[in-house]
């Protein structure tokens, strides 16, 4: 394995973002990953990251030979096949598909919650309540149906485990006056755990740009 570098376009507060820096981090290849701050958003197109991007969307991992790679879920793909130590997506059928599965779950909600912060974010008289209501009720009823069937902890963390905690911690970074943990003891109780690992207390968000 080469030690070349890859620049990831990136925000401090982007989950999907943070998710690819904590697979960094857990497969060791973090210092190979140089960062650069964007701000992208949906009506102002960064024509920098659309020109490697034409999504306009954040992460993007931009490799030594001009590739650019995109979502999380390739990138986190990429990193695993760099390294040679146990794998963020496991190669046997049952573990490997649990993996995958948590990783869509954990994904969606991210989705959700963003979803929910724009249109937070819109004027008062702009807002639509029945879609603040649906959000919110998505993210109760996922939050209680992980709850009910538990997200155990393991030594080998794979990449389910790393998109489900990134989702809570963009909860609390977001919603923390949502109190996700009341009434669920088995996932707050993981998530303590989980969000004491290394890769993610230094990847912790910070609203700036």
């Amino acid at each position: 394995m080469t030690a070349t570098p890859m620049k990831l376009l990136w925000s401090s507060r982007s989950p999907f973002a943070r998710k690819v820096m904590v697979a960094a981090h857990e497969v060791g290849l973090a210092g190979r990953v140089l960062t650069e701050r964007v701000v992208v958003s949906a009506d102002k197109p960064n024509t920098d990251v659309m020109a490697v991007n034409p999504l306009n969307k954040i992460p993007t991992l931009v490799l030594q030979d001009g590739m650019a790679l995109y979502d999380s879920r390739v990138i986190c793909e990429y990193f695993d096949s760099l390294q040679g130590g146990p794998k963020l997506l496991p190669s046997d059928g049952a573990a490997r598909w649990l993996a995958l599965r948590r990783q869509a779950l954990g994904d969606g909600l991210l989705d959700v919650l963003i979803l929910r912060l724009v249109e937070q974010n819109r004027p008062g008289a702009m807002q639509s309540e029945s879609h603040l209501a649906a959000y919110r009720l998505k993210i109760a009823t996922t939050l209680d149906r992980i709850e009910a069937s538990g997200i155990e902890s393991s030594e080998q963390t794979d990449v389910g485990h790393i998109a489900m905690g990134c989702a809570l911690g963009y909860l609390d970074f977001r919603f923390a006056a949502d109190k996700w943990r009341i009434g669920r003891p088995r996932l707050s109780g993981w998530y303590a755990e989980f969000s004491s690992r290394p890769s993610m207390r230094v990847t912790e968000h910070a609203d700036t740009y």
